[in-house]
């Protein structure tokens, strides 16, 4: 498990958004060039209406959510309603990081932009696995 010092302040809502960009510039160029026009929100927790939406008691549970049409059901004479949108949950992300405790903050915001990123794309298990070593 990581140390950390007593007095070490847990990783704010900006760095966790730092990294979901940086695990965007990481991704394969044709996925890279889509996912920058997905917006990203990064909130303590899924808002109450998100989790009785889910059916989902536990807010520590959900660390991330795509909100859109995915690209394999739209089509181009579709007019957007509003944009696609993944959620990243900070506090549960911080909790299964702890958790965890052997892998880096990076690696686990990046496996869950790419799990979500997944619903975006229509990706197969073996898709994300080519994406995302954490499959291996």
């Amino acid at each position: 498990m990581t140390q950390t010092s007593p007095g070490a302040i847990a990783p704010d809502l900006t760095l966790i958004e730092q990294l979901a960009h940086d695990a965007i510039a990481g991704l394969p160029g044709p996925y890279r060039a889509a996912a920058t026009q997905i917006r990203l929100r990064i909130e303590d927790f899924a808002p109450d209406e998100i989790l009785e939406s889910l059916d989902i008691d536990d807010p520590f549970e959900l660390t991330g959510l795509y909100e859109g049409v995915p690209l394999t059901e739209k089509s181009i004479s579709d007019q957007p309603m509003q944009p696609d949108v993944i959620w990243l949950f900070r506090r549960p992300i911080l909790d299964e990081w702890v958790d965890r405790g052997d892998v880096s903050l990076q690696e686990l915001v990046t496996h869950v932009l790419v799990h979500e990123l997944a619903h975006h794309f229509g990706w197969s298990d073996a898709d994300i696995a080519r994406i995302d070593p954490w499959w291996e």
